[in-house]
């Protein structure tokens, strides 16, 4: 089975503007996410709308495809990337942009999942640290996951889930395992083709996750557990801290 690594990037963000070329550590972060990814894929492209994107990837040497601007998610440009690359890789991995220390095993994870025959779409799913307490569990930005005995994801919410009944909410975090969902995606080729035609559903409306649009159109989600810590950047703040962070671990490590 092949794979082929896209990260998607925008230049357009309401709240970090040109996020993906940041700098950290010395590097755009979209360097810094395409050298991590390909420490475990061979095949790994950049699709852009944007030709800054496009130049800051070319001149570190890394692939880069030119994608519409008018893709409303991810999905969508992965989708036209793998076609406008004339890609024949049986799996899409769907990476972003926005990990700078994504660690390579979990693209290996990712991967295994496809180990079985009948795996369509893959994600990763963390525990959550029972020591960030509730208000972290709350927060809607991070959203959790359910999944049934063979790992396949039952529901994605941005409330907590499952609700624990006569339990005071402050103990929610140590009276279950909670999951959060980490957002890479992979999907064999003909698939994410299906995925992308699928108009949006009602709860993808209600939730704003586009991963519950295909639930419901009877699409399975295989899960895969990380434990690898990242940080996500959204915002200048969330920079700040991942220059902190690599100054603690140390350049030559991250």
């Amino acid at each position: 089975m092949t794979f082929i690594g896209i990260i998607p990037a925008r230049y357009a963000s309401t709240r970090f503007p040109g996020k993906p070329l940041a700098m950290l550590g010395g590097m755009t972060m979209i360097e810094r996410v395409y050298r991590r990814v390909s420490m475990e894929l061979d095949d790994v492209w950049v699709a852009t709308d944007d030709v800054r994107i496009a130049d800051a990837v070319k001149a570190f040497g890394g692939n880069v495809v030119m994608t519409s601007e008018c893709h409303r998610s991810g999905t969508d440009r992965c989708c036209e990337a793998y076609g406008n690359i004339g890609s024949k890789a049986d799996v899409v991995i769907n990476i972003q942009g926005d990990e700078p220390f994504i660690n390579p095993i979990q693209l290996q994870q990712i991967k295994s999942c496809f180990e079985s025959g009948d795996t369509r779409i893959a994600t990763l799913v963390r525990p959550f640290d029972v020591s960030l307490g509730y208000d972290a569990l709350e927060n809607p930005n991070s959203p959790k996951v359910i999944f049934d005995k063979d790992m396949n994801a039952m529901l994605f919410s941005r409330s907590v889930i499952p609700y624990m009944r006569g339990v005071n909410k402050e103990n929610w975090p140590s009276g279950h395992r909670y999951y959060t969902h980490i957002g890479m995606y992979a999907y064999r080729a003909d698939v994410l083709k299906e995925i992308t035609l699928l108009p949006q559903s009602s709860l993808e409306v209600a939730e704003s996750l586009e991963q519950l649009r295909w639930l419901q159109n009877g699409y399975g989600i295989r899960v895969a557990i990380s434990d690898c810590p990242t940080i996500g950047i959204d915002t200048p703040a969330d920079l700040a801290r991942a220059i902190e962070c690599l100054d603690e671990l140390g350049r030559s490590n991250v």
